[in-house]
């Protein structure tokens, strides 16, 4: 099957992209202590987890408890949740997949460690990060002295184990300004490396520093603390990407068919049901300085006098490669213009 057999709009993945860069953040990565931790949210595909395992990865990062528990049913072994989980109806589950995979969830609040100790009871060990909060205003503790009273307290459970710290500076992901980036990013480094001695310091190891991000992977210096790189976006690429000059190759495409045709524009099949908008604009290569309004269904494209006819096909880069692979229940993969594989993205709408 090629492309051009497909119905529209269709989620398309370059397997040939993805292999590149794939091999690109491996060696940014590989003159660090850093192991990658690659994203889910970015595929929600097991398919594509495996093959970042078989290309070396240490783990699969996730958001969401539904997500570990797609992660761990096809096997893999090690899944890291950057997140709190909280509510109690949902323990039961993280403690049952803790026992079945090398499980590692965050935290930033003392009720919520002894909640998880006491849904261990059945036994297994269950990871725990503390979640330090370095300028998202989010989720994490502000202080040195609240990480070490979480760590203590963790190590004092004996179902819990310490695994260090989660640091993840998201707000500097897509900061264009590149002094801006590196010099807060360096800040965020020196703290970390004071947070690490304090706690040993005070007889706290701390093995583990987790975050990073596709915007700064390159930016890491060599001697960086942390130990796990939580890149997601690399692997596909997309237009909120496009001004921080990075390496990777795009790699995720919508594949829409055409429409309509008038002298003044051009209308396409899919529209912001299929298009994230949380981030920049999508585009349109063959049409890449157009302007373009989107409706729920439709994508009009501005341009003049084209050359298209009604069925021909597109491709549009998405707005932000996340959100967007979350309105489509499969990914078909692709080397050229041949479709090799239909992949299920099934944690799609997992947001629990």
């Amino acid at each position: 099957m090629t492309i051009t057999q497909l119905e529209t709009p269709a989620l398309l993945a370059d397997l040939s992209g993805m292999e590149e860069n794939a091999a690109i953040l491996k060696e940014l990565a590989g003159g660090t202590r850093m192991r990658l931790f690659p994203h889910y949210k970015s595929h929600k595909c097991p398919q594509i987890a495996k093959k970042q395992m078989e290309f070396g990865a240490g783990g699969i990062t996730c958001a969401k408890l539904g997500e570990a528990d797609d992660l761990v049913r096809e096997g893999i072994p090690t899944v890291v949740i950057a997140n709190q989980v909280v509510q109690s109806e949902k323990l039961p589950l993280l403690a049952s997949l803790a026992r079945r995979a090398h499980l590692t969830v965050c935290v930033d609040d003392r009720e919520n460690i002894l909640a998880l100790e006491r849904a261990m009871t059945e036994g297994g060990v269950l990871h725990v990060l503390v979640e330090y909060e370095v300028g998202m205003r989010r989720c994490g503790v502000e202080r040195f002295e609240e990480a070490l009273d979480l760590a203590r307290l963790i190590q004092a459970q004996p179902h819990l184990s310490f695994h260090g710290i989660q640091a993840y500076a998201g707000h500097l992901s897509h900061e264009e300004d590149g002094e801006v980036r590196r010099r807060e990013l360096l800040s965020i480094e020196t703290e970390m490396a004071r947070l690490k001695g304090y706690l040993e310091e005070r007889g706290i190891s701390c093995p583990n520093f987790c975050g990073g991000s596709t915007g700064y992977a390159a930016e890491k210096p060599s001697d960086t603390v942390y130990t796990q790189l939580q890149a997601g976006s690399y692997l596909f690429m997309d237009s909120s990407y496009r001004k921080l000059g990075l390496p990777f190759r795009q790699a995720l495409y919508v594949l829409t068919s055409v429409l309509s045709v008038k002298p003044d524009r051009v209308v396409v099949d899919c529209g912001v049901k299929s298009l994230a908008m949380d981030q920049h604009a999508p585009y349109f290569p063959a049409f890449p300085e157009a302007e373009l309004r989107f409706s729920e269904e439709h994508t009009t494209i501005f341009t003049d006098n084209s050359d298209l006819f009604p069925g021909d096909m597109l491709l549009c880069v998405p707005g932000h490669c996340c959100t967007t692979v979350n309105t489509f229940d499969r990914i078909h993969v692709i080397r050229g213009e041949d479709v090799l594989h239909v992949w299920p993205i099934t944690s799609r709408g997992k947001a629990q």
